[in-house]
């Protein structure tokens, strides 16, 4: 089997080197890894350095960039039979991160696998807290649901031939194509042990930016989705609350306090101002998207 690593970059130059090395040193377990650039104009040194390593760019205008389309670019220049994509700013954990994201692949229907992801001790303290919700210990082959991510997740290309990301979208271009591929019949897994670094690099603009155009796609995947300002409110002192409590353990909460409100904030807000007011949606399903735990 040849495995084909799509990476979307947009000046990643602070993270590329140790992603595109952390590849070089994934176990093969008797198949071929290529790695795919998809890049969309970036200004730094992305492109030298992918250059410096065996990799193979598929380039794509800034202003003709979005998530689905750049990973159709990346799917369609792809040559193996599974398919892997993650961010520029992600890092693998081990070396069997590929062999374990794919090995579920092809069985007991499963066509779209994601994995673990986690922050390290530049992360924010929330943001940690948000990925030890979705991203928990335990794996989940086949897991419930359309959850998944894809900072870290792969497909097999057959699977992709027949449902291609939406290059509409603002974000999750993954549940979208996720929730199609399962009214389909198809399974998904998430395989805790294929777990990488995902290290955002963002001002606080960017974090509500980020959760705001995820709303907003939000709508066209779960149009019952209605966040109301009460909601808003509820959920961020409620993050707020369980992210201090969270930081009073681990006796960091000096450092993070400020953080903590920044990051949420921005979340809540983004949120706020990225989702459509024209359904509403039950209590429950509001609360497994948007509630911190």
């Amino acid at each position: 089997m040849k495995v084909s690593v799509i990476i979307r970059t947009y000046n990643e130059q602070r993270h590329l080197r140790e992603l595109l090395q952390g590849i070089q040193q994934q176990h093969r377990d008797g198949f071929e890894i290529e790695t795919i650039i998809v890049d969309s104009g970036s200004t730094d040194d992305t492109l030298k350095i992918a250059n410096s390593f065996p990799t193979r760019v598929a380039p794509i205008n800034k202003d003709e960039f979005s998530f689905g389309r750049s990973l159709n670019i990346g799917c369609a220049a792809a040559s193996g039979d599974a398919l892997v994509f993650v961010s520029g700013h992600c890092i693998p954990t081990g070396p069997r991160w590929i062999a374990d994201l794919v090995a579920p692949l092809g069985k007991d229907d499963v066509a779209y696998t994601y994995g673990g992801q986690v922050g390290n001790g530049d992360s924010h303290f929330s943001e940690c807290q948000i990925f030890n919700k979705y991203f928990p210990a335990v794996s989940k082959v086949p897991q419930d649901g359309f959850y998944c991510n894809n900072a870290n997740a792969a497909m097999l290309k057959s699977v992709w031939r027949e449902h291609r990301f939406d290059e509409d979208l603002t974000g999750l271009e993954d549940m979208h194509l996720a929730k199609r591929l399962v009214a389909q019949g198809y399974k998904l897994a998430y395989v805790a042990p294929a777990a990488v670094y995902h290290l955002h690099s963002e001002s606080w603009a960017q974090v509500r930016r980020r959760f705001e155009r995820e709303a907003i796609a939000l709508q066209h995947i779960m149009p019952e989705v209605h966040l109301s300002r009460a909601d808003v409110f509820r959920y961020f002192l409620s993050a707020v609350f369980i992210d201090l409590g969270a930081a009073l353990q681990q006796r960091s909460m000096r450092q993070n306090f400020k953080h903590i409100l920044l990051y949420r904030f921005m979340q809540f807000t983004g949120s706020f101002r990225g989702n459509h007011f024209h359904r509403k949606m039950s209590r429950e399903l509001k609360e497994s998207y948007f509630y911190p735990r």
